[in-house]
């Protein structure tokens, strides 16, 4: 992480000082819980950003500890994607990662801690009775009729339970609360279900696991949290996280603080949704880059910088709002103009046949960046027939058009002027093939006679070119907020991938994956960190050079 990165402020913060300046804490220690069921997203790295960019601001200490609590949707390859992603971002955990199945038997005895203290009992209402029995948001919930069941028979019924004695489904626990609680939360929740389900960590070794909001709040108290973040939709599980940890015997009790969670133009933050598109195979997996995983945006290009600095512009609030997607990427634009190397490519190309220059090969100078001599030089291969990209050439056009046209001059990029003299169709009649003259007097400078030369494009030494393969991404979905579309699968963009099939300069042909340039006139790309290789080179386009979502969007 770089010193230079400017510490924000926010309302969290400012809680933070005064509880330091109180002698509240003596430190602060915070904690990332993600819930290993799939890969992280762009809205986890909010959270990332925030717990762990406080304790490092703090010099304090931040656990990642996963939410493991429900295994039948949970895997190891989750668990490996999670500790890759937080590193990648830049970010370190105190000590060995953390699971709550670590505390699984210190659960188990403050659930019947509870019990003995007539707070819990075990319930053999189906869950379809429970839901029935829970009331709504202007009708009070029912009793079980299992509720006061005496304290003895509840802990043999648990530990019953826990032999594995009952199907699931058809016993569970509940915390003895208030059915007439005008918050739904606080309506008798259930704190442990039956699950004969193998788990990742544990194994075998139990057949009921706790629910979430009985297993965070405690994982937090036994690691000595002192300031638990999350989003704003637990903002009314805080009710019960209180009143566990006011109701077991335990030395710390911390505090829970809302934030309001990200919302992103143009994409969905609901892991079962990005589920759905990697299931039904309407992504190519996890890691595909247009999906708004960190392992996706790590494809496509996005630097950990780049998604730092979108985090801290973006802000914590209380406040929920949609952020344009063209914030984000207004981040990476930023971050790759200043370290991005610049190199030719040609996406559409057509060849150009400089007829009156030998077949020799000249190697010409061209800086690595146009703003940053200490990037140093790089060396360019101008042959006889080069390539250009189809788009820049025109038989005839108007005077607002700056590229190749018949009888008119232009620049190669680093190079001599041109001029054209004529083109050859195939029977299609596209354009295969554009014939033209080179100035040799102008590489570095202007024609000596004066006359005005305003084009500039771009090109690739046909002799030496390598050939690639682009994969152009645009935003998947076609509206701006899908996850209120009655079926958002509807909603993908068909033209979210075109690929096209092209060159790169030879300097290129040792592209690391991942490695970030700017493709002159074209866009910012990286090297593919999955297909690309020495003998079939493949590059993501991570952004435009401008946004041109704004302009289509009238913005």
């Amino acid at each position: 992480m770089s010193d230079a990165e400017a510490r924000p402020t926010n309302f969290i913060r400012q809680i933070i000082d005064k509880d330091l300046a109180e002698g509240k804490h003596t430190s602060v220690v915070t904690r990332f819980p993600p819930e290993p069921n799939g890969y992280l997203h762009i809205g986890h790295a909010k959270s990332i950003c925030l717990n762990f960019g406080i304790a490092q601001d703090y010099q304090g200490e931040c656990n990642l500890r996963f939410d493991d609590t429900n295994p039948e949707k949970e895997n190891v390859e989750y668990v490996d994607s999670i500790k890759r992603d937080v590193q990648w971002l830049g970010f370190e955990w105190a000590g060995k990662e953390r699971y709550s199945s670590d505390y699984f038997d210190k659960l188990y005895g403050f659930a019947v801690e509870l019990i003995e203290k007539g707070l819990a009992y075990v319930d053999e209402l189906s869950p379809d009775q429970i839901r029935e029995y829970r009331g709504t948001l202007t009708e009070p919930g029912k009793p079980s009729p299992y509720r006061d069941r005496a304290v003895e028979e509840n802990l043999a019924l648990f530990e019953k339970m826990r032999a594995g004695e009952f199907a699931e489904g058809t016993a569970c626990l509940r915390a003895k609360i208030d059915m007439a609680s005008p918050f739904m939360v606080m309506r008798d929740p259930v704190i442990y279900r039956v699950r004969f389900a193998h788990h990742h960590q544990t194994g075998d070794k139990w057949c009921i696991y706790p629910m979430y909001d009985f297993t965070h709040c405690i994982s937090d108290a036994l690691e000595g949290i002192t300031h638990s973040l999350c989003t704003l939709e637990f903002q009314d599980n805080r009710r019960l996280y209180d009143w566990v940890l006011q109701n077991i015997t335990i030395d710390c009790t911390p505090h829970q603080y809302e934030f309001s969670r990200l919302n992103l133009e143009y994409t969905v933050m609901s892991k079962r949704k990005l589920n759905q598109l990697v299931s039904e195979q309407l992504v190519n997996g996890w890691d595909d880059p247009r999906m708004l995983t960190i392992s996706g945006l790590r494809r496509r290009g996005y630097t950990p910088a780049s998604i730092r600095e979108f985090c801290k512009r973006i802000g914590v609030t209380k406040q929920d709002n949609i952020i344009e997607m063209s914030a984000l990427e207004s981040c990476i634009r930023d971050d790759l103009n200043e370290r991005a190397p610049r190199a030719m490519a040609v996406l559409d190309p057509i060849k150009l046949v400089i007829e009156n220059k030998t077949d020799d090969v000249e190697w010409l100078s061209a800086p690595n960046h146009p703003n940053k001599p200490e990037m140093g030089q790089r060396q360019v291969p101008f042959s006889r027939e080069i390539w250009i990209e189809r788009e820049d050439f025109r038989e005839s056009a108007n005077k607002k058009y700056k590229r190749l046209v018949l009888d008119k001059e232009v620049r190669l990029r680093n190079a001599y002027v041109v001029k054209a003299e004529r083109c050859e169709k195939d029977e299609h009649g596209n354009i295969t093939t554009v014939y033209c003259s080179y100035d040799p007097e102008t590489l570095g400078k202007d024609p000596a006679d004066g006359r005005k030369v305003k084009g500039v494009i771009h090109w690739v030494s046909a002799t030496d070119a390598v050939p690639a393969e682009f994969r152009l991404y645009d935003r998947l979905f076609t509206v701006p907020n899908p996850a209120s579309a009655e079926n958002f699968v509807e909603t993908i963009n068909p033209d979210s991938l075109q690929v096209m099939h092209g060159y790169v300069e030879p300097s290129l042909k040792d592209a690391q994956p991942e490695a970030g340039y700017q493709f002159e006139r074209t866009g910012y790309f990286c090297a593919d960190n999955k297909d690309s290789r020495a003998d079939a080179l493949v590059f993501n386009r991570t952004v435009g050079l401008r946004d041109t979502w704004a302009k289509i969007e009238g913005k």
